[in-house]
């Protein structure tokens, strides 16, 4: 077994147990995977950046040039990559660990990289300064909490645009995904953001849980939302 494949096989068993990690237990295997994240989750097949920017994609509108975009639980920097390849030129980027924003900061694409454990720190960003707000796979149990929604809608200008992705790791919703689905849902009913649209996808990743040399159906699915800050 190569080292590669050694490391993947630390990855699916971490995303196996991290629902009873504490968030600096979670931290710490992020700063650990950090040299490593891009290439390994390439052969997770993890889809999660590039779903959140093709639904950013579909239902923006402006000049991706002239934009400040906020790049929540920013990692490695993979979703600026992909922004900037459609223009995109001014990000600020946050994350929970240090090794990732270390990672980050290679890239070369963020103005400002700022470390913040999330739900125990708040997001560290003025109120409505961005025109874009981000995150790509954050939320999920062990990771980003929900509370951190109401967050990401503050820090968009009226009239910005947040964008959200994530994957069904369970066939039936957990506790953690409605909580998700009610708070969403939420800001709309109080008039804070309304839904613009929404992308799916078939093949957000492997499924951590299943042996992938025996099951045919072996990944998981995906969505992505498409919000838009109300302007009163």
């Amino acid at each position: 077994m190569s080292a590669s494949s050694k490391h993947v096989n630390a990855v699916k068993t971490f995303l196996q147990t991290s629902r009873g990690f504490s968030s600096e237990e979670t931290v710490k295997f992020y700063d650990t995977w950090a040299p490593t994240y891009e290439q390994d989750i390439g052969e997770l097949s993890y889809q999660s950046h590039q779903l959140a920017v093709d639904c950013l994609q579909a239902y923006f509108s402006g000049s991706p040039e002239e934009v400040r975009v906020l790049d929540v639980a920013c990692g490695s920097g993979c979703v600026a990559k992909l922004m900037a390849e459609l223009g995109f030129k001014h990000f600020v980027g946050v994350d929970g660990s240090r090794g990732m924003l270390e990672q980050a900061a290679r890239s070369d694409l963020y103005q400002e990289l700022k470390l913040a454990l999330l739900g125990t720190q708040p997001l560290p960003a003025e109120t409505g300064t961005f025109d874009v707000v981000i995150l790509a796979g954050g939320f999920g149990e062990g990771f980003v909490p929900v509370s951190v929604v109401r967050e990401l809608c503050n820090a968009a200008k009226p009239g910005g645009w947040v964008c959200i992705s994530g994957g069904a790791h369970s066939i039936t919703p957990s506790a953690y995904e409605k909580d998700l689905e009610r708070e969403l849902k939420l800001l709309e009913e109080e008039g804070s953001w309304r839904l613009v649209g929404t992308k799916e996808t078939d093949r957000y990743m492997e499924d951590p849980y299943v042996n992938p040399e025996k099951e045919d159906d072996r990944f998981i699915k995906g969505v992505a939302y498409m919000f838009r800050k109300c302007t009163q």
